[in-house]
């Protein structure tokens, strides 16, 4: 087993982050490429088949990139703002950027799915235009694999200031 792995760990959080990303965004210029028919604010679109399979793609990427990144990060509570301000630095950054991760994926995630849904093959939309909906939801991926970075380091760091150090016994002489 590798001794440490957290490097192993932030890497392949961080190229999911940025896979989901980049899917959004092609999942973008997919849905570029179709007919588009718009008068002012209202505009009617074709659905892309493409772009709906890489905004579904890069959300579920996003969500297991951010599973992955809460499982093996562990569990950091406070339970008031006493706690929080008496907590080590790398506590308070833990739950930080636990929060921005959370509301990061929140955003992210109902932007790629509110993007691919508006694709589904079976559907012709007329309305108000929705631009740049999936590549918000992209670009988003790659601020939440950050976040979720920063989150897993200050956890682990947090884990190993509350472990006791290894006594070694003193030589008595």
């Amino acid at each position: 087993m590798v001794k440490n792995a957290t490097p192993l760990i932030c890497l392949s959080v961080l190229i999911m982050d940025v896979v989901a990303g980049i899917l959004g965004i092609q999942a973008e210029i997919a849905q570029n490429k179709v007919h588009h028919l718009k008068v002012w604010i209202f505009e009617c679109k074709d659905p892309s088949y493409q772009a709906f399979k890489l905004g579904l793609a890069a959300a579920v990427i996003l969500a297991v990139a951010h599973v992955i990144g809460n499982l093996l990060g562990g569990c950091i509570c406070i339970s008031s703002k006493e706690d929080y301000q008496k907590a080590t630095a790398n506590k308070q950054l833990a739950i930080a950027s636990l929060i921005l991760s959370w509301i990061t994926l929140a955003v992210a995630f109902s932007l790629l799915i509110a993007g691919a849904m508006s694709n589904r093959k079976s559907r012709k939309s007329c309305g108000l235009s929705h631009h740049r909906v999936l590549s918000i939801g992209g670009i988003l991926c790659f601020f939440h694999g950050l976040f979720i970075i920063a989150y897993y380091v200050s956890a682990k760091a947090t884990f190993k200031e509350g472990k006791p150090k290894p006594t070694t016994p003193s030589n008595p002489a």
